[in-house]
């Protein structure tokens, strides 16, 4: 059995088969984690959804940026933009399965490996949150997803403030911050406050701010976090922190590390990826 953690696909169904074909996955005997942008921008945002739903826990999803607006868009809490590839799951026979079954997804999971723990999201951690903190957290939005109140949710969710957690936020605010931490976060200050606007490399960091993954004295620092989301920040492999965001709908590559015995022990995997889109 091996453990595995694949980067952003956004729906590059093509790209994600190469991959699943040259790591020799097997359903019955490896367990895949997917870090978040199952779908958009990409080709096969609904081929995605299909596969994952085909292989059962073998395939274990997080959600997104992109995979909540999806949720949003079908739900008419936003509009899908002139570069959004989300048509053939919003117009498929199945939309409503493979709906169902995204809004069922986590925004954070924990693996543990031997005896070590791997925490998994798709863009970052708060620095104040601990690993249980961010699971606990995680799974107050994940009640939102999977309520009766579900549309009302998505049309609160969006927003940049509050910009920093605060344990005392309650409502809407409160899950914003939570889905805005997990699914958007590159740059804070080192207090906490979240950055929005930049999406550079973290070496072009904007004035205050850091890469979320080095803040001094940051709760989560002697757990590995495994993430997505940033594309210009490319393949990290530090020990406590990896990411895989290697921009595969850029014309980049689809990444897969393949974990050894222990958690420190790495393989990287690729695929090239042909452009799906254009950056900018």
């Amino acid at each position: 059995m091996a453990l595995y953690c694949i980067g952003d696909i956004q729906g590059c169904d093509h790209a994600l088969q190469r991959l699943l074909d040259l790591i020799g996955f097997s359903a019955s005997r490896d367990t895949v984690y997917l870090l978040g942008d199952l779908v958009n921008r990409g080709p096969g945002s609904a081929a995605v959804l299909r596969r994952c739903m085909a292989h059962g826990d073998a395939l274990r999803p997080l959600l997104g940026n992109h995979d909540l607006h999806l949720l949003a868009a079908a739900h008419g809490a936003r509009k899908p933009s002139r570069r959004d590839t989300l048509a053939d799951v919003l117009e498929a026979p199945d939309r409503d399965a493979l709906l169902q079954w995204l809004r069922a997804q986590p925004l954070a999971r924990r693996h543990i490996h031997g005896q070590q723990p791997l925490l998994m999201v798709h863009a970052g951690v708060l620095p104040s949150w601990t690993a249980d903190e961010t699971l606990q957290l995680a799974g107050e939005v994940e009640s939102a997803l999977q309520g009766p109140d579900l549309r009302a949710f998505l049309h609160q969710m969006y927003g940049n403030t509050p910009a920093r957690w605060d344990p005392a936020l309650a409502g809407p605010d409160r899950l914003r911050v939570i889905v805005n931490a997990l699914t958007r976060l590159r740059f804070c200050s080192d207090e906490g406050v979240m950055d929005f606007e930049s999406t550079e490399s973290a070496a072009a960091a904007p004035p205050g701010l850091m890469p979320w993954f080095e803040v001094p004295g940051r709760a989560t620092a002697a757990t590995l976090i495994a993430f997505g989301h940033w594309s210009t920040l490319g393949w990290l492999n530090r020990r406590h922190c990896l990411g895989l965001d290697t921009g595969c709908v850029w014309g980049g590559c689809l990444s897969a590390v393949r974990f050894g015995n222990s958690l420190d022990d790495r393989e990287l995997l690729q695929v090239h990826c042909p452009q799906a889109q254009a950056p900018g």
